[in-house]
């Protein structure tokens, strides 16, 4: 695969590359460059982690890159996820783990895996958190607070404080290539950016891709900085919070059926349509061509060969908002049966899962 390939593969999901000319030098001078993403474990898988950025890892993988997965336990238990209790926590860090394996959807025998706890015990680490931290204001990290879904307000714990500085330095203590994380992660990785400049320090480039939209359509925030666009598509992100809004992993085709049929959906509207964003970024990766089933007094089925065929023809007025409905709720259940199954047939497997249903989300 030549490099031109391999940066189509990255253009291909990114909403952004930051920047381009670094990805293809990237490419120009290391065989196997290095990427990651990391999550909080807390709460069951929605589509965005269970199915989502396991296609994105696979796509990685393709393009030769080296994938590392940290999950950043103690970044949930600064962020008092699961009650701050730890140990819950790394339980359901191990619950993301058969999650991932059981989606078949990336090679995760090749992901290289990362427990922040790990990270935390090295004076070495915490050297380049501090360094960090004296190369930006205080300023700066309040406004990066958001990547922990904090607001900007002094009324945050003080340990808050230190997630903005942690963060970038996951990155250069992995000594990653390619931040590979969602949009609503930006803030941390231009920090990284603009601090390694200053310092001299292996600047990451800056992949970030498409958030999935939550069941609700758009959500626009109470106040928008420079780039609202960016605020809106964070602001309307798939949420665990807001179940009805969300797919799970662990859903029946049932409740998957319900929620879908509930779902924003406008005729003739392409943009913001969370219906059409789940087609694109998940169905369409996974196969060539998906057939929707109607009727033949509404014109019968329709077979589409890709994602742009069916957007032109949604556009249109050609197809209606309840066939794509009904058509993205068997898919998903092919996507996700296998998942589901997993957590009922193994024995392991179901006791993570019925772990992690019965902790109460906290903030």
């Amino acid at each position: 695969m030549d490099i031109e390939d391999k940066i189509n593969i990255i253009k291909g999901f990114a909403h952004e590359i930051i920047t381009e000319q670094e990805l293809k030098r990237l490419f120009e001078t290391k065989t196997k460059p290095t990427a990651y993403d990391g999550f909080e474990p807390s709460g069951l898988a929605h589509l965005p982690v269970g199915v989502y950025r396991p296609l994105l890892i696979n796509e990685m993988q393709q393009a030769g890159i080296e994938f590392h997965l940290l999950l950043a336990d103690s970044f949930a238990w600064i962020n008092n996820k699961l009650g701050g209790d730890i140990e819950a926590i790394r339980k359901a860090g191990e619950y993301f783990l058969e999650v991932w394996r059981a989606s078949g959807l990336a090679d995760i025998s090749k992901v290289k895996v990362h427990w922040h706890k790990d990270f935390i015990g090295d004076e070495e680490y915490w050297k380049i958190v501090l360094t960090i931290a004296r190369n930006h204001t205080l300023r700066r990290t309040l406004r990066a607070l958001t990547i922990a879904g904090r607001s900007e307000s002094l009324d945050n714990s003080a340990a808050v404080v230190f997630y903005p500085s942690m963060q970038a330095s996951d990155i250069f203590y992995m000594n990653i290539d390619i931040c590979q994380l969602g949009l609503d992660q930006r803030k941390v990785n231009m920090l990284a950016r603009e601090v390694a400049e200053k310092l001299g320090w292996k600047k990451p480039i800056a992949v970030h891709h498409n958030l999935l939209m939550g069941l609700q359509g758009p959500v626009k925030p109470q106040q928008m900085d420079e780039d609202s666009r960016k605020d809106v598509l964070i602001t309307s992100k798939m949420s665990k919070s807001k179940p009805d809004t969300a797919i799970f992993v662990h859903d029946s085709y049932e409740e998957i059926r319900r929620k879908i049929r509930k779902a924003y959906a406008p005729e003739k509207q392409v943009d913001d349509n969370p219906v059409l964003q789940y087609f694109k970024e998940i169905v369409f990766r996974i196969k060539d061509e998906v057939l929707v089933e109607r009727p033949a007094k509404f014109g019968g089925n329709i077979e589409f060969k890709s994602y742009e065929e069916m957007e032109k023809s949604y556009s249109k007025g050609e197809v209606h908002p309840l066939d794509l409905k009904e058509t993205l709720a068997k898919e998903l259940d092919e996507i996700i049966k296998p998942i589901r199954e997993h957590f009922e047939k193994n024995k392991k497997a179901k006791e993570l899962y019925e772990f992690v249903k019965a902790q109460k989300i906290t903030r």
